[in-house]
């Protein structure tokens, strides 16, 4: 165990940037396209943020949907037809770091050993974010994920239970789930797959670890995103499997585009 909360503290002192600015997309060209993903309902309520926000790190989320699972191949597949200049080969620059689809055989041609059914991997950001915008939907934010985290099979907020913790941090020692099809394990309490141990998944706010309030409404305080800064302030550094999570995202830069990280998508409750 001490090795693994050194990776991670590795991990956390290895991120340089600073301020990153406000990240955008342009969405005009953006093609909609249809699909058949299912959501499931996140009835809204409070959790106890990993990082500090205030003295009792009480986060508000409300009610909202989130996709069942990941992103799969075959569904992004289908938004690189409807939307080529996302494909490998004609994305700008800007909205990758070199790595995106890297693993694909061309444009529209997936891996050999990768099931259509797996989830999308070496996505940026950016192609996250699109995509979600093609279908409707947005990247669920930081509070949104934890709080849909959280639960077990059973429970809506299964924190406390010593063996949940230690099902995340055995599914975090998983190697290549990403290449199998979703849905490889139990649901959880709201009915969503494989939050742990398939992928890392990004999250419409993913760097912005310091925030107040609910976690929708202070638009103003996403503007200030950084670096882990809240490394500091956590209070609780025996939830090791929370410090992973948050360390991981902090590392990240939006262009990234990492063999197992993907993505899945929320929507608001009209």
């Amino acid at each position: 165990m001490r090795v693994f909360l050194f990776s991670l503290f590795v991990l956390f002192a290895s991120c340089s940037k600073e301020n990153t600015g406000d990240f955008k997309v342009d969405v005009n060209e953006i093609k909609s396209v249809q699909t058949s993903a299912k959501m499931k309902m996140i009835e809204g309520g409070t959790y106890k943020a990993f990082i500090g926000r205030d003295e009792e790190n009480i986060v508000k989320v409300k009610s909202f949907l989130l996709d069942e699972t990941a992103v799969t191949n075959a569904e992004y597949l289908k938004f690189l037809k409807a939307n080529p200049q996302w494909t490998r080969s004609k994305i700008l620059k800007l909205y990758t770091d070199g790595s995106y689809l890297k693993s694909w055989k061309g444009d529209y041609q997936l891996p050999d050993n990768v099931s259509p059914n797996a989830p999308v991997t070496g996505i940026s950001w950016f192609a996250a974010v699109a995509y979600a915008k093609s279908v409707g939907k947005r990247l669920p934010t930081i509070d949104e994920w934890e709080y849909a985290a959280a639960a077990d099979e059973t429970t809506k907020n299964a924190t406390n239970k010593p063996e949940f913790t230690k099902y995340i941090l055995d599914a975090y020692q998983q190697k290549q789930m990403y290449l199998k099809p979703v849905k490889q394990g139990k649901p959880n309490y709201y009915g969503l797959y494989d939050l742990y141990g398939v992928i890392w998944e990004w999250t419409e706010d993913f760097n912005s670890v310091m925030m107040t309030g609910d976690s929708r409404a202070d638009k103003a305080e996403n503007n200030n995103l950084f670096c882990a800064g809240a490394s500091v302030t956590t209070k609780d550094l025996k939830n090791y499997a929370s410090f992973a999570r948050f360390a991981f995202r902090g590392s990240l830069d939006a262009n990234f585009c990492i063999a197992n990280l993907g993505f899945r998508c929320a929507k608001d409750i009209k």
